[in-house]
């Protein structure tokens, strides 16, 4: 046994079992999920919150379980429209291999990347995160916002063979597409196209650089076209919001018309998802003034604070609808649809509004002009 193992074995003995418990879950997440090797760097960010950083703590001794070199760094809790810490988007210029984001809220923006852009391969992003993992393809990650101890160990020990295997026929489907039609009992109706796009998949295995996703893991999900979204969104399980998750009891109504959102209707709701969206586009114009914002992409990002910016299915067995954005768009019986940035950096915005639809029946038309039925009242008809 080796002096890491000892260690561990010793501040582990006499713990409870709940403890216990989550050491085992933050192995899988090392272990199955990123496949941390000896002396590989992990960055590890939190904040000074219980949940999170007890997990954070668990993962950070898991990783040194593994022979990693980790480092546990906090900051203050972040929402959608707040800047992480200098220090913290210094940590990650370091280019560790492995970053987690273990955050009660957000990670937060990246000043200087929205002032100056990082280029790769054509490509621009606005957070050094994403220039690292999706651009340079140098780092592996996982991100848990608004993560809780119940969900982490419920959700991240799942069979992630099978996980797996689901994400990517649900990819597969989806990178042939032409459009994507989504109806509901409760009134939606709507119509996205997906032409030229190629699906992502939140399947749990972010083993490489350039892999990353949620953790719980459980989705495969897709930009839509540009402007290509029509018809009605009713959202009714839960959404995000400046302030955190909302858990929907009075059904949220969208209009949505050449991929932009142009009315929201319900009670309070729908007010706090408008006053969200509204906040949103002031504090882009205030950016702009500041000169924080390229010069001419001010009203670029203000435009698409209302983008379609993304359609998601659940997919994760274990994951349920609680109020918890980052469980609840995983649930079986569920899609998602997102108000804001997309996944292909080609609609920037300062927000990013995940909102989840209830039992929806999903219907994929073909450039042929063919068509499945894949989801109808929530169960998987074809796959």
């Amino acid at each position: 046994m080796n002096r890491k193992s000892e260690s561990l074995q010793h501040h582990f003995a006499n713990s409870s079992p709940a403890v216990r418990s989550l050491l085992e879950s933050a192995r899988t997440a090392i272990e199955q999920v990123l496949s941390v090797k000896p002396d590989e760097s992990v960055l590890i960010v939190t904040n000074p919150v219980s949940d999170v950083s007890d997990i954070s703590m668990a993962i950070y001794d898991a990783a040194v379980e593994a022979g990693a070199r980790p480092v546990l760094a906090y900051q203050p809790q972040k929402n959608q429209l707040d800047f992480a810490e200098p220090a913290i988007i210094e940590a990650i210029s370091s280019r560790p291999d492995v970053f987690i984001s273990m955050s009660a809220g957000k990670l937060g923006k990246d000043r200087r990347g929205i002032a100056e852009p990082y280029e790769s391969g054509g490509r621009r992003f606005d957070n050094l995160f994403h220039f690292l993992l999706y651009g340079e393809k140098s780092m592996r990650s996982f991100w848990s916002p608004g993560v809780t101890r119940e969900i982490f160990l419920r959700a991240v020990p799942v069979d992630y063979a099978t996980l797996r295997l689901k994400c990517a026929s649900l990819k597969q489907v989806l990178d042939h597409a032409a459009s994507v039609r989504i109806t509901t009992r409760a009134g939606t109706d709507i119509t996205i196209g997906v032409a030229g796009r190629i699906a992502f998949v939140d399947d749990g295995d972010f083993s490489i650089p350039g892999r990353g996703g949620n953790l719980p893991a459980g989705e495969t999900y897709i930009s839509p076209t540009l402007g290509s979204s029509e018809g009605v969104v009713v959202f009714d399980g839960s959404i995000a919001s400046y302030s955190g998750t909302i858990q929907i009891r009075q059904p949220i109504r969208v209009e949505v018309a050449g991929g932009f959102v142009t009315g929201i209707e319900g009670g309070t709701e729908a007010d706090e998802l408008a006053d969200t969206i509204r906040r949103g586009e002031e504090n882009t114009t205030a950016l702009e003034k500041q000169g924080k914002l390229p010069a001419g992409e001010g009203e670029v990002y203000r435009r698409n604070v209302r983008n379609i910016g993304e359609l998601g299915i659940g997919l994760n067995p274990a994951a349920q609808v609680t109020g918890n954005m980052l469980e609840d768009e995983k649930a079986f019986r569920t899609c998602h649809i997102a108000i804001g940035h997309n996944y292909d950096e080609d609609a920037p915005a300062l927000t990013h509004l995940d909102g989840v639809i209830r039992n929806p029946t999903i219907s994929v038309v073909y450039p042929d002009s063919s068509q499945i039925e894949l989801m109808r009242n929530g169960e998987f008809v074809s796959m």
